[in-house]
């Protein structure tokens, strides 16, 4: 009673309403920026049983936003990890990990435990995943999405509602959309949007307000500025996923790349003679590096400008983290321009390269 108190002097929740909490099972998909603040106050609030899934680490760049996690948790793994700092806060509630990837043959399984799925990813191949498997189990689904300082909540899959499919038919090409590792995210934002995917979990589970089922609410951080745009339901996309129902745990678990991109590290690319550097990044992206001379076509401009590309040259590609190069590598493979590569690590990496270098001579 004591400590959901606040909650049950509510009278829109109740001691009734606490008590559903307590029976909701709630998985949540990804224990990192959004992951960590849904799962916070979703442990408060006393759900009853919540599931995380994340196969990966705990690294420092995570600790700007994923707050949740501290130094003592850098290379332990995520949800393990998020585990551990959960328990502390609320230690009558049932916590599940799975320290592994989701896929198409885990998915359904997963779902199908659970009441509500929360998205808290950050690439295109599993928010698809996430929605297919939502769609076949008929799990209502809370996803929530930033880039930079902006940020997106909506509810798909509820009672009949709009699915994520419905906003977005076709998956963007893979390496086309930048994650926050490489064009960055505003360290609040992550935990503004969280607390606002949390929010229509406990109004799912409690029956309360207006949910944001058929509806995106998009914000701004800068200007704070909110908009809402209404979603409508396309029948032919939600049948599209339900007529691959019985093949869906065969199905690919990546959007593949259908070239093999060559990749190179920044020392080999050192070692090479006759080489034109091609940064692909967007023109405000930092740290720039000055000293290689490189030539800037932005990832997105690339197709459009292979006249700036000196054919009688190695093309070295690089970007942020070493996503973006490798698909420019592959655009670059459709033209027959063959001798290019994606260097593995990013600007960043590679002036530290640069700084070591000066140092021995």
């Amino acid at each position: 009673m004591s400590r959901y108190s606040r909650h049950i002097v509510l009278k829109e929740i109740g001691q009734r309403g606490q008590d559903k909490l307590s029976k909701a099972k709630v998985l949540v998909v990804g224990a990192g920026g959004l992951g960590c603040p849904v799962l916070q106050y979703l442990t408060a609030a006393g759900i009853g049983t919540i599931g995380i899934i994340d196969f990966d680490n705990v690294e420092e760049s995570n600790l700007q936003r994923q707050i949740l996690f501290g130094t003592s948790s850098l290379g332990k793994n995520k949800a393990i990890a998020a585990k551990q700092r959960l328990q502390d806060l609320n230690n009558t509630i049932t916590i599940h990990t799975y320290p592994e990837k989701l896929t198409h043959k885990n998915a359904l399984k997963l779902f199908n435990d659970y009441d509500i799925i929360v998205d808290g990813t950050d690439n295109f191949a599993t928010r698809y995943l996430i929605n297919d498997a939502s769609i076949i189990t008929g799990k209502p689904l809370v996803y929530g999405a930033i880039y930079k300082f902006e940020g997106q909540v909506s509810v798909f899959n509820y009672q009949n509602g709009a699915s994520y499919r419905c906003l977005f038919p076709t998956p963007p090409k893979e390496g086309t959309v930048p994650n926050c590792s490489e064009i960055g995210v505003l360290g609040v934002l992550p935990g503004i949007i969280g607390s606002m995917q949390a929010n229509e979990v406990l109004k799912i589970i409690l029956g309360l307000g207006n949910l944001l089922s058929g509806k995106l609410f998009c914000y701004n951080a800068l200007t704070t500025q909110t908009t809402t745009l209404k979603i409508n339901r396309v029948e032919s996309e939600i049948n599209k996923v339900l007529s691959k129902k019985e093949s869906f745990q065969n199905t690919n678990e990546e959007l593949n790349c259908d070239f093999y991109v060559p990749e190179i590290s920044i020392e080999e690319a050192f070692k090479k003679k006759n080489i034109q550097f091609i940064d692909v990044r967007e023109n405000d992206e930092l740290p720039k590096v000055e000293e290689l001379n490189p030539t800037y076509i932005p990832l997105s401009e690339l197709e459009n400008r292979l006249d700036n590309i000196d054919l009688k040259k190695e093309i070295i590609i690089f970007c942020q983290v070493g996503i973006r190069s490798k698909t420019a590598v592959s655009i670059l493979q459709k033209h027959n321009i063959n001798k290019s590569y994606s260097i593995k690590e990013g600007a960043s990496e590679i002036l530290e390269y640069m700084k070591q270098l000066h140092k021995q001579y």
